[in-house]
């Protein structure tokens, strides 16, 4: 999916509405915010709407832009801007959000309902041409018509009303920054046969209900409601923003048809190229990517940590666990040097951490990796899969909280790795007589560095599912107070991939968390070229 391009319009990532469904005796009237006496609502209602329509038929049949906002250029979208004084609650004082609503047009062509809910009661936000300021756009907003629709939403906080901390825009997508109010990766409200042989399936986040949030409440609810072909969804995302964002995330999912592939809390980011993996090395910068990593904290407790790559093929694992206490997509290297980017700045990226709340039972943590060649596509993907078959008429429910932080909210007592490389193995100097690969981990914290009278041996612990490793160590590196590791695999003569597996132990102590890599070996032809003039 493109998404430079969304990144730039609001920090969320655009993709296929499908039409609003067809419903309801109670659907509230359309009236502006605030007025009328609209329609009761609560989340029990919004489950119950999403279990009716999970009985009903999809709607077929796609949305048509009006003709007169189709074919806009990106400049004359971005000339679309909202009025800040039409912005839900500028006129409260004491109120700590803002929402502004997203104009259609673009990549987002089909529209969400919005609502207002005040006191219980839901009342539809209709759209006016008046709460926008159409500038250099050619549009005349008089023209278009008065159901219109909006494409999404974002949030202002009263500690800066010019800069939005969270947006929703585009299929189920959301983004919110950390305290470097610098947007990056993507959550999803669900991923359905994400990484399979055939197309993905992306639903839609159809209708949100903003609540008026109390007086001086630094807490925010959304309701939204999912519709896809196989399943549909009610969600509620309680939001509070202090120096970073976090999202208290409540989701009742009733599937329509069997789903193979189920994502919950899914994450999307963009690796292009980083110190492990150079294949893209026509871009000036060093690294390109919004996370570097797949940290996961099991529910047995230990901690893994899974380096991203760019990989000349589709690429996927899964990590089976039960319970599992944690996962997400990290951005780990916040140096500016070793990015140079001066325009969409990678080092401020946020990691999004997920903690799950609840029984998940058992299941797996999967990463999809596909190959991009540029950083205008997302191609990174992880999410939680149960291992329960998904069948219609069940109806599943998931808590979990998202932090979107430069830092976990919890830290483990060990060294974390910050720096995996990669390149070719062998003694320099020497004479190589076969081809092998070289692998360089860096771990700091924890328990590094050690106090200058400890007798410590340190020992890397490498498991490998084929290959041979030779030339092992594990080295004190003061430039970081960590430790480094390192070794090189002789491959077999084939290309399936090789997962590995390292930690570093003091006795029986684990002394950093464990590292993870799969790694694809090159055809036994194409092995010279990696190793140019060394081979016999």
């Amino acid at each position: 999916m493109h998404r430079r391009d969304f990144l730039k319009a609001a920090g969320a990532l655009g993709g296929a509405f499908l039409p609003l469904s067809r419903v309801l005796a109670a659907a509230s009237d359309a009236a502006p915010a605030g007025t009328g006496q609209g329609s009761a609502f609560d989340y029990a209602w919004l489950k119950g709407l999403a279990r009716h329509l999970a009985d009903q038929p999809p709607q077929a049949g796609e949305t048509t832009l009006p003709p007169e906002l189709q074919g806009l250029t990106w400049d004359q979208y971005q000339a679309i801007r909202f009025r800040k004084d039409h912005a839900l609650w500028a006129d409260d004082a004491q109120a700590r959000y803002r929402a502004e609503l997203f104009h259609l047009g673009l990549y987002f062509k089909k529209p969400v309902k919005m609502h207002e809910v005040v006191d219980g009661r839901a009342h539809e936000i209709a759209y006016d041409p008046a709460m926008f300021d159409y500038g250099d756009s050619g549009i005349d907003g008089e023209a278009l018509p008065s159901d219109l629709g909006f494409a999404g939403f974002r949030l202002l906080h009263d500690d800066d009303w010019q800069r939005d901390r969270v947006a929703f825009l585009g299929a189920s997508y959301f983004r919110a920054v950390s305290r470097t109010l610098q947007y990056g990766m993507s959550a999803r409200g669900l991923a359905v046969d994400t990484g399979l042989p055939r197309p993905e399936e992306f639903p839609d986040f159809t209708r949100f209900w903003l609540e008026r949030p109390a007086a001086g409440s630094n807490e925010l609810t959304v309701y939204a409601l999912l519709e896809s072909p196989s399943i549909t969804g009610a969600y509620r995302f309680v939001i509070r923003i202090v120096e970073d964002v976090t999202m208290d995330v409540d989701a009742a999912l009733y599937p329509r048809q069997p789903i193979e592939r189920l994502g919950i809390a899914p994450l999307t980011s963009m690796y292009l190229v980083g110190e492990n993996d150079r294949q893209a090395d026509w871009d000036w910068r060093p690294e390109i990517h919004d996370s570097d990593g797949l940290a996961m904290h099991t529910g047995a407790g230990e901690w893994l940590w899974r380096p991203l790559v760019n990989p000349p093929h589709l690429r996927f694992n899964a990590y089976s666990d039960q319970n599992p206490r944690g996962f997400g997509l990290l951005q780990r290297d916040r140096d500016f040097d070793h990015y140079q980017d001066d325009g969409v700045y990678y080092d401020r990226r946020p990691s999004v951490w997920v903690e799950p709340r609840g029984d998940w039972g058992k299941g797996s943590v999967q990463l999809v990796e596909i190959p991009t060649l540029d950083e205008t596509f997302d191609n990174i993907v992880a999410f939680w899969n149960p291992d329960a078959p998904v069948q219609p008429g069940q109806e599943l429910l998931y808590a979990y909280r998202l932090y979107w932080c430069n830092t976990l909210p919890s830290q483990p007592e060990l060294a974390r790795c910050v720096a995996t490389r990669t390149g070719l193995g062998g003694v320099i100097g020497q004479k190589r007589e076969y081809f092998s690969r070289r692998f360089v981990i860096d771990f700091r914290g924890g328990p590094f560095p050690f106090d200058a009278d400890q007798d410590v041996n340190v020992v890397p612990v490498i498991e490998h599912s084929a290959g041979r490793v030779e030339i092992t160590s594990a080295r004190p590196l003061h430039a970081i107070d960590g430790y480094r590791a390192m070794f090189d695999l002789v491959p077999p003569e084939t290309t399936d991939p090789i997962n590995l597996r390292v930690y570093l132990k003091a006795g029986d102590q684990p002394l950093t968390e464990t590292w993870l890599y799969q790694w694809t070996p090159p055809p036994v032809d194409e092995r010279a070229l990696h190793n140019p003039g060394h081979l016999s």
